[in-house]
């Protein structure tokens, strides 16, 4: 890979990252949670049900002390409830809770206006080519933070 490139590259990286942090402080902070909550309650919304404090962890890469506090503050803020896991009742599963959509959609309707005028300038074939270039660089960055083969 030429250097001017991985340099370019970089450079948009670095950019498109700093904003993307930007607008989800952004967003977080009118649903009332830091942005680390806010993206930690994200990823347990789409996992497939319940987790454990255990699993939100791996998840984010958290340790567990600090998921203890992530949850504590979603249970405050009526995002998320403490359950017992119905087959082994020593087991306490965090609960996602329905989201106010009305509340939350407004909060993201700039993205997707944004993404929307940026997909249009690109035909099917260029947008099939950027989606494989983000897939493949959330599979190693998803490794890279949160360990593991991608």
């Amino acid at each position: 890979m030429p250097a001017d490139v991985l340099a370019r590259f970089a450079e948009i990286g670095r950019e498109s990252s700093t904003l993307a942090v930007l607008r989800h402080a952004q967003i977080a902070e009118k649903m009332g949670l830091s942005a680390t909550d806010h993206k930690a309650l994200d990823l347990a919304a789409r996992a497939d049900g319940p987790l454990t404090a255990g699993e939100i962890a791996k998840l984010t890469g958290l340790s567990t002390g600090a998921v203890t506090g992530v949850i504590d503050r979603l249970e405050r803020a009526g995002f998320v409830r403490r359950v017992r896991d119905a087959k082994d009742r020593r087991k306490v599963l965090v609960e996602v809770l329905p989201l106010d959509e009305e509340k939350v959609a407004p909060l993201f309707e700039s993205a997707l206006i944004v993404t929307e005028k940026v997909l249009e300038k690109f035909t099917p074939a260029e947008r099939e080519v950027i989606e494989r270039y983000q897939n493949e660089l959330m599979a190693l960055l998803r490794a890279d933070v949160l360990g593991g083969n991608p």
